[in-house]
């Protein structure tokens, strides 16, 4: 029976399309397969917040109309300071731990650990993960295998932990490993700390504790999980655009960068670089594959491998720029001397902005976006042709 695998890659409050997306393959599932309760995807990989929604969606495998419902819940009702303190003494206290440490670091020793004390999602995270769930979607056979992917900031290698009741080797390349471990919040964590603006996660590797951080850092093999676990087709869905043209056709120019516009450009790298290039390889070995089928050798990832890609269709940056100020009144004061309540600083702003009214916007246009490729969708996923494309 062939396996297919759901690849989310995050972006801290971006990933609100993503349940947006999946809320549209539900109901394309109704539509297509009404008797099916289970999820499509039996391989589920996620990298940052992306792992967070894969983890959410799991736990859901046996009923999944109800975890893309559950998913999309949460992300409509969730407020910044659910994921972050943003309350005045703790937003006072890391802008004058980050002003100490540029000013007279050299004197006190003291280094911040980051922008934001994310505590509100550790607990919030403790709330919603049901690990008793999760495995009794292993147990159905509704799900196969689970993956969370963290970068070590102790080693510099990536590290993907994979949770399975098949057997399935771990594997090693170069600068990237997979453990098999019980997936729980301190992987979440981990592979959801975005640098500079969360602290990194402690996870015990290999009997030592390891600090990590946002698994789409330099993660460049992001296809690599799924395809380990047997994936025979992988649907990616990503919470940038692939193809973001400069800010010059839409913002005009108003001389020198800020701050938050150079931060935007540097995470926009961090989550959107690997992708591209993986998708390439990919197309190349079956492209091998297909003119020499005596090489085709499941063991090694050497098969044909089917790859979909949904990706935001309205750039994400200009939603957010229409939000900003839905942010708290300290976020923004804090964001504000770096420029990032400015139109141009909205690209940092939309990874921070986990209010109701951008991600509303954002689980509208993953659900537009999912049921206007709905006949790619429902082939990919189900194999049905709709009226449509047998026309």
């Amino acid at each position: 029976m062939d396996s297919t695998a759901l690849l989310l890659m995050g972006g801290g409050s971006r990933a609100a399309y993503q349940a947006g997306v999946l809320r549209g393959i539900a109901r394309l599932a109704r539509e297509f397969v009404p008797d099916a309760a289970g999820s499509p995807f039996d391989v589920i990989c996620g990298t940052s917040a992306g792992a967070i929604n894969g983890v959410g969606l799991a736990r859901g495998a046996q009923d999944f109309l109800q975890a893309a419902e559950a998913l999309v819940q949460l992300w409509a009702r969730l407020h910044a300071d659910r994921v972050y303190r943003t309350d005045v003494s703790r937003i006072s206290a890391s802008g004058a731990r980050w002003l100490t440490a540029l000013a007279f670091g050299w004197m006190t020793g003291r280094t911040p650990r980051a922008l934001f004390d994310n505590t509100p999602l550790r607990e919030l995270l403790q709330e919603e993960h049901d690990a008793q769930q999760l495995q009794a979607a292993f147990d159905a056979g509704a799900l196969r295998a689970l993956a969370v992917t963290a970068l070590s900031y102790t080693t510099g290698r990536h590290v993907t932990f994979y949770q399975s009741p098949h057997v399935v080797l771990p594997w090693r390349r170069s600068q990237r490993i997979a453990v098999a471990d019980t997936i729980g919040v301190p992987h979440l964590l981990a592979s959801s700390s975005i640098p500079f603006l969360f602290p990194a996660e402690p996870v015990q590797l290999e009997g030592n504790d390891e600090w990590f951080g946002d698994g789409t850092m330099r993660q460049m093999s992001p296809l690599s999980p799924a395809i380990h676990l047997g994936a025979d087709r992988i649907l990616v869905v990503g919470a940038a655009s692939r193809q973001q043209p400069g800010w010059y056709d839409t913002v005009p120019a108003s001389g020198y960068p800020s701050l938050a516009q150079v931060a935007g450009q540097a995470l926009a790298s961090v989550f959107l670089d690997g992708l591209s290039a993986d998708i390439e390889r990919l197309q190349h070995v079956n492209a091998m594959v297909s003119r020499n089928p005596e090489i085709a050798d499941a063991r090694d990832g050497w098969r044909k491998i089917e790859v979909l890609v949904m990706s935001p269709s309205e750039r994400i940056e200009l939603i957010a720029a229409r939000h900003v100020q839905r942010l708290p009144a300290t976020v923004r004061a804090l964001l504000r001397p770096l420029g990032g309540t400015e139109a141009r600083g909205a690209a940092f702003a939309s990874y921070l902005l986990f209010e109701p009214e951008f991600t509303r916007e954002l689980i509208d246009l993953g659900e537009r976006d999912a049921l206007a490729r709905r006949d790619e969708l429902a082939a990919f996923l189900y194999g049905v042709v709709p009226d449509t494309m047998a026309a």
